[in-house]
C-alpha cells in the first residue's frame, strides 16, 4: 500500500504548506506512482489521462529542484496546444505560490512574437510552450536552456500526432545532457518508445488505473448499420438531451458531415479540427466553453488539451481505432465528482475495436438497442446562452470589466444573466442568456465599451 499523503514526499515546508492550502489531501494514483521517482532525479515515463493529476504531478516534480535566484529557464514544459500550455502554467503558478519569485512563462504559436522576447528579457524560471515557438525562440537566440534541469513532454503521443517529432528532437538537441526528463502520454506509441530510447535515460516506467470508475461515467454501446450513423447521433441528444456533449468523429470531412446533419435538425454545432484558424477554433472554443453551442464535433487531435468544466456526454460516432484512446474520450466527462454519459455507434466492420475496448476494461460492455431510444418532447436542442462578438480585444486594452459595465451599467443587464467571457488579441467574446440576446446586442452596438463605440455582432 503506497503512502498517498503528500506530507510522506521530501518537500519544503512552504510547498507542503501551500500544496494544502490548494485542498490537495492525497495524492492520486499518477502522483503517488510518479512523485517519488521524479524527487529522486530519475526519467520518467508517466501513462495517465487528461483529469488524473499529472499536471500537479510534474508541476511539483519541477518546482523542487528549482533556484529562485537563477533567472535562466531552468524547467521546460512541451504541450500539444495554447489551450493546454495556458491551463499547465496556471496549475504551476498556483504550485509555486509558496516559493517567493517563481516566474511562469508561455510561449505559443497564434500570438505575436515581439512581446515574448521582451518577456524573455526579464527572465523566467519555467517556460510553457508549444513546440513550434520554443523552436523559433531558440533558432532566434532569445531563449537559452544551458541552465535547464527538467524538461516535460506534456501529452506526449497528442504531440507526435500533430508531427512535433522532429521539433521536439531539435528541442531536445539544445539541452544539456545531465538533464531529467519526465515524459507523460496517455497512450503509448511507438514513437513514444523511440523518443524515449533517443533521449532519456534509463526512464521508470508508471502507470496510473486507465479504466473509469462505473459509478462516474456511464457507457452505453449501440450496434447501428454504417448508413444509419448520423441519425443515431440525433436520437442519441434528442433522447438524453445533455446541455452539452462531445461527440468525437475520425476524420474532418466526418466532422463537418455531422454538423452538417445536426444543424440540419435543429442542434446547434460546430466542428473543431486541425485545419481550422486560430482565430476560428478560439471561437469555437469560446462558445462551447460559455454555454452557447451544444454540440463540439472534434477529431481526437484537435480535442486534445481541452479543458471542459461540466462535460455531460461523449458520443463516440465511430468508435477509436485503439483502445486507449476510446478511454480517453470517455474521460472527458464525469469529471469533477459529476456524472457522465459515454455513447458509442458501433457498424459490424469496427466490432473487433469494441473487443479490445472489452479486453481492457475487463468488463462486459453494456449494449443497448437503438430502437429502445424515444426523443423527449420539447424544442430541438438549444443552448441556453448566445455569444456576443466584439471586434476588440488584449491589444486594445480590453479587460472583461470593461464588457460586463457596459452590459450591467446604469440599470442595463442584471449581471446574473451575463455567462463567460473570453478574451483574445484582437476581439472578445462574452455569453449572455438567449432571453435577453437582443437587448444585450442592442445595447452594447448603442452604447460605448471604454469610451469607444466598437462592432458587436451575435454569432
Amino acid at each position: 500500500m503506497t503512502n498517498t499523503a503528500f506530507s510522506s514526499l521530501a518537500l519544503s515546508a512552504p510547498m507542503l504548506a501551500n500544496i494544502e492550502s490548494l485542498g490537495y489531501t492525497q495524492m492520486t494514483p499518477i502522483q503517488a506512482q510518479s512523485l517519488p521517482v521524479m524527487l529522486k532525479g530519475m526519467d520518467l515515463i508517466a501513462q495517465a489521462k487528461t483529469g488524473s493529476g499529472k499536471t500537479a504531478a510534474f508541476g511539483i516534480g519541477l518546482l523542487n529542484p528549482l533556484n529562485p535566484r537563477f533567472f535562466g529557464c531552468q524547467a521546460l514544459v512541451l504541450c500539444p496546444t495554447r489551450e493546454l500550455a495556458d491551463q499547465v502554467a496556471k496549475e504551476i503558478r498556483r504550485l509555486a505560490r509558496g516559493a517567493d519569485n517563481i516566474k511562469v512563462l508561455t510561449l505559443c504559436g497564434g500570438v505575436p512574437f515581439g512581446p515574448q522576447i521582451g518577456s524573455l528579457e526579464h527572465g523566467a524560471q519555467i517556460i510553457v510552450g508549444t513546440p513550434g515557438r520554443i523552436q523559433q525562440h531558440l533558432s532566434k537566440g532569445t531563449l537559452k536552456l544551458d541552465g535547464l534541469n527538467t524538461l516535460v513532454l506534456d501529452e506526449a503521443d497528442r504531440m507526435l500526432d500533430m508531427g512535433f517529432y522532429d521539433s521536439i528532437a531539435e528541442i531536445i538537441g539544445q539541452t544539456p545532457s545531465r538533464r531529467q526528463t519526465l515524459l507523460f502520454s496517455a497512450t503509448y506509441p511507438a514513437g513514444i518508445k523511440q523518443l524515449a530510447a533517443a533521449f532519456m535515460r534509463d526512464p521508470q516506467q508508471v502507470r496510473a488505473e486507465s479504466t473509469h470508475d462505473n459509478t462516474q461515467i456511464e457507457q452505453r454501446f449501440y450496434e447501428i448499420s454504417p448508413e444509419e450513423r448520423m441519425d443515431a447521433v440525433v436520437k442519441l441528444l434528442a433522447s438524453f438531451r445533455p446541455q452539452s456533449s462531445v461527440a468525437f468523429c475520425f476524420t474532418k470531412q466526418q466532422c463537418q458531415e455531422v454538423v452538417d446533419h445536426l444543424s440540419a435538425n435543429g442542434i446547434s454545432a460546430a466542428a473543431l479540427h486541425g485545419d481550422l484558424e486560430q482565430r476560428d477554433r478560439d471561437q469555437v472554443l469560446a462558445m462551447f466553453a460559455n454555454r452557447s453551442l451544444s454540440v463540439l464535433v472534434a477529431t481526437d487531435v484537435a480535442a486534445r488539451g481541452l479543458d471542459i468544466d461540466a462535460l455531460d456526454m461523449v458520443i463516440n460516432v465511430e468508435l477509436a481505432r485503439d483502445s486507449e484512446i476510446h478511454i480517453h474520450r470517455v474521460g472527458r466527462t464525469g469529471r469533477a465528482g459529476e456524472k457522465g454519459m459515454a455513447m458509442s455507434l458501433v457498424a459490424p466492420p469496427e466490432a473487433h475495436r469494441a473487443q479490445a475496448i472489452e479486453t481492457l476494461q475487463k468488463a462486459p460492455l453494456n449494449w443497448h438497442p437503438l430502437n429502445g431510444l424515444k426523443a423527449q418532447a420539447g424544442e430541438p436542442l438549444q443552448p441556453s446562452m448566445i455569444t456576443l462578438c466584439i471586434g476588440a480585444g488584449r491589444k486594445d486594452k480590453l479587460r472583461p470589466g470593461d464588457i460586463l459595465g457596459a452590459l450591467t451599467g446604469e440599470a442595463g443587464i442584471p449581471g446574473t444573466q451575463v455567462g463567460k467571457i473570453a478574451i483574445f488579441d484582437f476581439q472578445a467574446y462574452v455569453a449572455v442568456e438567449r432571453s435577453i440576446a437582443k437587448q444585450a446586442l442592442k445595447r452594447l452596438s448603442d452604447g460605448k465599451i471604454k469610451g469607444r463605440s466598437l462592432r458587436v455582432r451575435t454569432l
